[in-house]
């Protein structure tokens, strides 16, 4: 090898640069190895575990793929609905369980836990829709007495739902009636001459139903109420729910919620049935036609059965002002010496050319009810031209005639299910709607419940301590300012005495947690003989808290204490249910009794004489007022009345 070639190269010494490799073996050719030398094959992975884990992985996927496809298409998610009340029941027990003391260890304080729990109630609530709605209203009503968290939550409840869409009325039209909308009610929705008209946009809608109006081929214009088609079957699991959680708390807080729950989910059930509204419905306006202080002043619309079921009602078209629209009832009247369209059931009267021509109802948005504001002027500012009180005094001696003399309550007495129109005598009528929700007061409770009042308005602490004792109420003086809704100041104050006697805690916040536990102690004791309970009492109070609400929205124009009073009493005389013996006694005390109410007069006429000089509020204001304080001081509660802001 030359010099040159290594130019460039490291140097390094010649043996290690070229070295020559021998091999002197033979060449022999690979032989495998016989299977006989070679060691026990291993056995292959089968991935046994994770094989078995995979498939249990897919079947439950595929199995809660199938199942939630049978709830949404066939149970209308009633499968999902109810695990995610027990998820959030569970959710909110476990919270209050560890976290309602005075220094709540996973919470800022109560407030913040009463705040959270309230959001996820009313977020439950809400997105299950339908009952869950109507429960959530009920809570709402009695929120007076729930944390102010709570309140403010549930006051939304009474916004309008969602309604259906247009191919949900026609089926459940078709499955209750086995045929068309069209062939039902007798309307076209293209415009065929000779036929009716209906609208498909619902003018109101509700958690359970929703309402449709319509004109019929003869003329008449009809409130065509449809149920909500999942409903029927939501609501079995809806209840089934609601007892399973109820019975739920009532073990876990050793509270006595569930022996309630059947009264009132029978309730719910019947509010659900539009037969058994028809009949309520039917019955009342029978006993208002036959009570002559009430007939003229109180309607109740006509049921046409032909055109109703279990699931669709239809009545006559109420045209009337809403109870919570005042600025429109005590407008000026701009519609002459005739009153409201429709009082005492007349006819709407004859339609216009423009709305009594063939329409062409293709557009499902389309509106076509006659607009009858012609009363509100040019200007359109007018209104119905009445005083408050006359308005409330009828609602007043409707409802405490329905407790004291029929033993047949509504039971859903808020502003939107009353109406006010007109009369041509310029007085007012009212009419009430959506009978779903009754109760029946059977005779021995009704003259035992008159009693009550009369005694409470008597002081008679005796009577009262005997009627309560054979409902198994403990706590006489309590029960009675909850059914006044104002402070009763006749009893001997033991309940305050037993709750507020010898608190033992370091602060506020340990004294108030004390107080609270003692309530729940007292609830226990009211509810102990739940045997004895009257449940129809769970309604009543909540036909009285609406009544009263109602009245303190208006202004209080009415002493509502002093007209219930009189209407128990006057029941004692009057009921058809005693004899001529108790009838004749009874007619003594009455006497007596109104004298007694004179005291009741002197304090309703002071709080109005400081209404009209801007020194207070009404009546109930002032009541409010003092409960509150009391609630406040001496229970460590917040009370709050404005449940229906929403």
């Amino acid at each position: 090898m030359r010099a040159g070639s290594l130019k460039g190269l490291p140097w390094r010494p010649p043996q290690t640069i070229i070295r020559r490799y021998l091999q002197d073996a033979r060449y022999q050719a690979f032989v495998p190895p016989p299977p006989s030398s070679l060691p026990k094959p291993a056995p292959p992975k089968t991935y046994r575990r994770m094989r078995k884990y995979g498939r249990r992985l897919l079947y439950l996927s595929v199995g809660i793929g199938i199942i939630y496809v049978i709830d949404r298409e066939f149970l209308f998610s009633s499968l999902f609905r109810s695990a995610r009340t027990f998820g959030t029941g569970a959710v909110v027990a476990a919270d209050y369980k560890i976290n309602f003391r005075a220094h709540p260890p996973f919470a800022k304080s109560i407030a913040h836990l009463h705040s959270r729990n309230a959001e996820r109630l009313f977020n439950l609530l809400d997105t299950n829709g339908g009952l869950y709605l109507k429960i959530g209203q009920a809570i709402a009503m009695q929120s007076a007495i729930l944390p102010p968290e709570f309140q403010k939550m549930f006051s939304k409840m009474f916004d309008d739902a969602p309604q259906n869409d247009w191919k949900d009325v026609e089926r459940v039209i078709m499955e209750d009636f086995g045929k068309s909308p069209e062939e039902v009610f007798g309307v076209s929705f293209t415009g065929e001459p000779g036929k009716g008209v209906m609208e498909r946009r619902a003018r109101a809608s509700a958690s359970v139903a929703q309402v449709h109006w319509a004109r019929l081929q003869d003329g008449r214009e009809v409130a065509i109420k449809i149920q909500k088609r999942e409903i029927a079957q939501q609501v079995g699991w809806d209840l089934w729910s609601f007892k399973i959680v109820a019975w739920i708390y009532t073990k876990w807080f050793d509270l006595p919620l569930y022996t309630l729950v059947p009264f009132v989910s029978e309730r719910l059930l019947l509010e659900c049935d539009f037969e058994n509204e028809a009949d309520n419905s039917e019955r009342m306006a029978k006993l208002v036609k036959g009570e002559p202080r009430l007939n003229g002043r109180v309607y109740i619309p006509t049921v046409m059965r032909e055109l109703s079921s279990k699931r669709v009602m239809t009545a006559e078209w109420i045209e009337g002002v809403r109870l919570w629209d005042k600025a429109t009832l005590t407008a000026p009247w701009k519609g002459g010496r005739k009153g409201s369209p429709g009082v005492h059931g007349t006819s709407l009267g004859p339609l216009s050319q423009e709305t009594s021509a063939p329409v062409d109802s293709s557009n499902l948005n389309a509106q076509f009810k006659p607009d009858r504001s012609s009363w509100k002027g040019r200007d359109g500012k007018g209104g119905l031209g009445l005083s408050l009180k006359p308005v409330m005094q009828t609602m007043v001696d409707l409802f405490s005639a329905q407790m004291f003399l029929w033993g047949w309550v509504h039971c859903d007495p808020h502003p939107g299910n009353i109406f006010i129109r007109r009369l041509p005598s310029g007085q007012p009528e009212l009419v009430l709607i959506d009978h779903g929700l009754y109760i029946h007061l059977e005779p021995e409770f009704r003259h035992q419940y008159a009693l009550f009042w009369k005694s409470l308005m008597a002081f008679d602490n005796k009577t009262l301590a005997t009627i309560t004792k054979a409902w198994g109420i403990n706590g006489v003086d309590l029960f009675a300012s909850a059914t006044l809704m104002r402070p009763y100041q006749g009893g001997d104050q033991s309940t305050n005495e037993r709750l507020m006697g010898d608190l033992t805690g370091k602060d506020e916040a340990d004294r108030a947690y004390e107080v609270q536990q003692r309530m729940r102690k007292g609830v226990r004791e009211i509810l102990s003989q739940d045997d004895l309970f009257p449940r129809a009492l769970i309604f009543l109070g909540r036909n009285l808290r609406i009544v009263q609400g109602n009245n303190q929205y208006l202004g209080s124009p009415v002493n509502r204490i002093k007209i219930t009073s009189l209407w128990a009493s006057r029941a004692l005389v009057e009921s058809p249910d005693l004899t001529l013996r108790e009838k004749a006694t009874n007619l003594g005390r009455h006497l007596v009794f109104r004298l007694v109410l004179l005291s009741s007069d002197f304090v309703f006429y002071a709080s109005k004489l400081k209404q009209f000089f801007g020194l207070g509020g009404g009546m109930e204001d002032e009541m409010e007022a003092h409960m509150r304080g009391i609630a406040k001081d001496t229970f460590g509660l917040e009370l709050n009345h404005s449940v229906f802001e929403g």
